[in-house]
């Protein structure tokens, strides 16, 4: 038998029989819409943490340290750190803390069980517009966060200038009452206005702008472009109960992060003893945490795809029934095709055909289905735009006609097995 012919009379038998077809593919139409949608919103989540992962740095090793005394170990590190410049790029606190901010009518402070935010880290300060009166209006911008950093805070934090300068080592070493905005900061106090070389008011002390970064995260609700940064030697002045105790480490490359970490971790070991005497420290690398991510994706979407699956095969054994109640009502045709002279081979073919098309049309509605759950699901849970890739397209499809094949292998090798004229005699 031709393969065009098979064809032919397998589309003709799914047509003659649109109700059971139609209800014989709803378990592969499930089990391919699910899996399909389950799969792609894992790893638009996963694509999205790492662009975001990607957008504050790569190579990046993240120190928590700090000594049973009080005192900052942040000078140390940095010391150290320059020495590793065959390795390290820089080295930089990354502590927020909380103050109130003010420009002009715009104030932030400590009003988050007033207008319903929440605060986050212990950095944020809530922005309200102070004019109208005494009861103001509250503007919808999210607060800034505050940090405390050196002059390469831009370098380990994925940061470039856009007006202005950065914060430099004169800032740090003289104690310099500056600051520099993230872009969205600056939006929120600024508005269109060149926020360089004007003041601030932060807990009642001058504090100039001396740049605005380029904006990253224009996206998020929670930007990582909404920051205020300030050098790290005002924080006696500032925050005077804040213990810089998180810093970045910015590695020049994953290799070099590896040696960096390495180094770090017998440094930080001989400031706080081999059983932490003098203090408490833990080094970890980002890429660890990217590889770790990319892991966890992984597993669940082979957990949640392989739940999933379970309709699949539950579709599947609904093929082989409706193929086994097939071969039943055909036994007379199956009969005269032995009698005159089919081979099995062309039996098997015909019916695996059929099974397969069955799961292949029920595939691409699942596929399509899928395609429409994923885009819904990114936008409801993570406000983003999810397609399901190429691969995992050609996959589901190749997938649901193995399942076709798979599950009928049995009822087409019953067919094939019938006896001519066994076959012929029957009702």
């Amino acid at each position: 038998m031709k393969i065009g012919q098979a064809l032919k009379m397998a589309l003709k038998s799914i047509l003659g029989n649109k109700g059971r077809s139609a209800l014989t593919m709803l378990g592969i139409i499930i089990g391919i819409a699910s899996v399909m949608t389950i799969v792609s919103v894992i790893n638009g989540a996963n694509e999205k943490s790492m662009e975001m992962m990607a957008a504050m740095g790569t190579n990046k090793i993240t120190v928590d340290a700090n000594y049973n005394n009080g005192q900052d170990v942040f000078q140390d590190l940095y010391d150290f750190c320059q020495q590793l410049s065959d390795y390290v790029d820089g080295v930089t606190p990354n502590s927020q803390f909380s103050a109130t901010v003010v420009y002009g009518t715009k104030n932030s402070s400590k009003m988050g069980g007033d207008n319903g935010m929440s605060y986050m880290g212990g950095g944020m300060a809530v922005v309200t517009d102070g004019s109208g009166g005494g009861g103001g209006s509250q503007n919808t911008e999210m607060p800034p966060t505050l940090y405390f950093g050196s002059d390469q805070y831009s370098v380990c934090n994925n940061f470039q200038i856009e007006k202005g300068r950065d914060l430099s080592l004169l800032d740090v070493k003289g104690y310099k009452q500056v600051c520099v905005l993230g872009a969205r900061a600056a939006q929120t106090f600024f508005n269109y206005t060149d926020p360089v070389g004007r003041e601030m008011q932060v807990n009642g002390l001058p504090y100039t702008v001396v740049g605005v970064y380029k904006e990253k995260d224009p996206d998020s609700q929670w930007s990582m472009d909404n920051i205020i940064v300030f050098p790290y030697t005002v924080c006696r002045t500032l925050a005077p109960d804040t213990q810089m105790s998180e810093f970045s480490v910015k590695a020049k490359s994953a290799d070099a992060a590896v040696e960096a970490t390495s180094r770090i971790i017998g440094f930080l070991t001989g400031l706080m003893g081999q059983n932490f005497e003098k203090g408490y420290f833990s080094v970890q690398s980002e890429n660890q945490w990217q590889q770790s991510s990319n892991d966890y994706a992984t597993m669940m979407s082979l957990v949640m795809g392989g739940i999933a699956a379970i309709s699949l095969l539950v579709g599947g054994i609904g093929i082989m029934n409706i193929m086994l109640v097939t071969v039943t009502e055909r036994t007379r045709e199956i009969g005269i095709r032995r009698a005159i002279g089919a081979e099995r081979s062309s039996i098997v073919t015909q019916f695996l055909i059929e099974a397969a098309m069955i799961c292949g049309i029920g595939g691409i509605i699942g596929i399509l289905i899928g395609t429409l759950g994923s885009r819904i699901a990114g936008k409801l849970l993570m406000q983003m735009d999810i397609w399901p890739s190429l691969n995992i397209t050609l996959g589901a499809f190749a997938l649901s006609v193995a399942l076709g094949i798979l599950f009928g292998i049995y009822p087409a090798a019953k067919a094939s097995k019938l006896q001519p004229v066994e076959a012929l005699r029957a009702e």
